[in-house]
């Protein structure tokens, strides 16, 4: 997704208590860098921050991490969720289980590492690059997949929801080419049994459009 410039991202995010400056330091131990220890979880493409504020409010017991290579939506995403906390009666200072971090998927395992042992993973709504030279840069791409389980705990998930019907078509060959068990899948979430979803900006913009959301769940295979 494009977004323009905008001038206060940087130094907005600078006095930010929960952006990370430089994640790098962090890779092997995220789970000492937030006030509690607890289950760590992780979106990527967290984009304007709507899914990230939303899940830190309604679970307090666990810990994300939301990474977006552009700073620009960065500071939006930091935006959205001060106001989604004050929304709910907090502040700022209450944004304890939660970190936004600036980095590029392309490099995310090395800044993420079996010792930090992810328990979820979110993809949601990321770009689905649909010319075919471009689709290795799809977040659900072999490559990515493989990555992702480096991290990943046993039997760990990973959420993933499109609009885009070639991507979820072509993402559900890429989880079992790669050894995942796809262990929830439906082409019309909103109208489907799964429960606690957490709409996204994206997410109601295609839906009020008449676009049916896609979503599944996948688990890398455990030898048995």
């Amino acid at each position: 997704m494009r977004i323009r410039k905008k001038k206060w991202a940087e130094p907005e995010l600078s006095v930010c208590d929960f952006y990370v400056k430089n994640p790098e330091e962090h890779a092997g131990k995220w789970s000492d860098a937030f006030e509690k220890r607890q289950p760590l979880y992780l979106e990527i493409g967290c984009g304007k921050g709507g899914f990230a504020g939303q899940f830190a409010l309604q679970n307090p017991d666990k810990n994300l991490i939301a990474v977006d290579i552009k700073v620009d939506m960065l500071g939006v995403g930091r935006r959205t969720i001060v106001k989604l906390f004050e929304e709910s009666g907090k502040t700022a200072d209450d944004v304890k289980n939660l970190l936004l971090v600036k980095y590029n998927v392309e490099q995310l395992d090395k800044i993420i590492t079996p010792e930090d042992r992810i328990e979820t993973l979110f993809i949601n709504f990321c770009n689905p690059w649909p010319r075919l030279k471009h689709k290795k840069r799809r977040l659900t791409y072999h490559k990515k997949l493989e990555m992702y389980k480096r991290f990943l705990t046993p039997g760990a998930e990973i959420r993933f929801k499109t609009d885009d019907d070639e991507l979820f078509d072509e993402s559900i060959e890429y989880f079992e080419q790669t050894g995942y068990e796809i262990t929830c899948l439906t082409r019309d979430l909103h109208n489907s049994d799964v429960t606690g979803n957490i709409v996204t900006e994206h997410e109601r913009m295609f839906s009020e459009e008449g676009k049916k959301i896609k979503f599944l769940t996948a688990r890398v295979k455990q030898d048995r």
